[in-house]
């Protein structure tokens, strides 16, 4: 398993490596690695590299499985998902950032994840590994997926998920009460940006959605509220074996579609919204094999 942690600062220590280069070898390894010496900060400082021709490597993060470690790039850090503790490290090898890549990678291939997730892009990885499946309680991000499965009709979520800070940027960071005031004048301007999927009916609907979203919000106290009724105010917990077992509508989507579109929304047919739920933590549809099917069992049966 891959492992990615932030060290705590007031508790863990860096260590001190006693450094070799040897010939015609690009890597630079540490045969050494104990916990004396330098705490690393907020300030991001870096690890010191006495080779010009590697980069430099941030301190913070590390990514290690049962083989090998190496210290993460800033630049790569974002972009990974990684999980548990990383305590004791007998050796370390530093690579230039396309080396760490490529390990990085090769490793994150070896978890078990739903099929759909397996073999993507980092990104693609990371939202499955973060953000899918894990139970919603905020409005805002319950309006923030609405928003991208609507937009996503059609085409792949991989398409969406490059789009998402374009859409953040151009529907007011998901704030449904200030989508439900843009004027005609402020969607025909949206509809110029390349960064989201320029359909009129879509952005049109966000809007309307909003709207909608607002009067449901006053209606019940708040859209979860409402929402999380349809699934019984708790995730439904599926065990799916393959991706095959995953049905694109269930009779939980049916309901809730029915009730949304009487209440004015658009583009929340069954398998929009079945989509929501999943994304949502609704269901957890991870499948068993899938190191996320526990975690996400695990999240649900934590109190609002």
């Amino acid at each position: 398993m891959i492992n990615l942690r932030r060290p705590n600062i007031t508790e863990q220590r860096f260590p001190t490596f006693h450094e070799t280069i040897q010939a015609g070898d690009n890597d630079l390894r540490a045969d050494q690695v104990n916990r004396e010496q330098d705490t690393c900060g907020d300030d991001e400082r870096l690890c010191p590299l006495p080779s010009p021709g590697h980069a430099l490597f941030n301190c913070h993060d590390v990514v290690s499985d049962s083989s090998a470690t190496y210290w993460m790039p800033g630049s790569i850090r974002s972009s990974i998902t990684m999980k548990s503790e990383i305590i004791t490290i007998q050796s370390v090898s530093l690579a230039p950032v396309a080396s760490v890549l490529a390990s990085i990678q090769s490793m994150a291939k070896k978890i078990k994840r739903c099929g759909w997730a397996g073999d993507t892009s980092l990104e693609y990885i990371r939202y499955h590994d973060e953000e899918w499946g894990v139970p919603v309680w905020d409005d805002q991000t319950q309006f923030e997926f609405l928003i991208l499965e609507g937009a996503q009709a059609g085409l792949s979520w991989s398409t969406i998920l490059a789009k998402r800070e374009g859409y953040r940027k151009n529907f007011a960071a998901f704030d449904p009460n200030k989508v439900a005031r843009f004027t005609q004048k402020r969607i025909d301007k949206i509809l110029t940006d390349p960064g989201i999927v320029r359909n009129k009916l879509k952005v049109n609907a966000a809007v309307t959605n909003a709207k909608a979203f607002l009067d449901v919000q006053e209606e019940f106290d708040g859209f979860c509220n409402y929402i999380w009724d349809f699934v019984g105010g708790k995730p439904i917990q599926n065990k799916r074996r393959t991706m095959k077992d995953v049905p694109a509508t269930t009779p939980e989507s049916d309901a809730l579609s029915k009730d949304l579109k009487k209440r004015g929304f658009k583009f929340v047919g069954s398998t929009i919204i079945y989509a929501h739920m999943q994304a949502v933590g609704m269901v957890n549809d991870h499948t068993v094999s899938c190191f996320r099917h526990k975690e996400c069992a695990a999240l649900a049966r934590k109190k609002r």
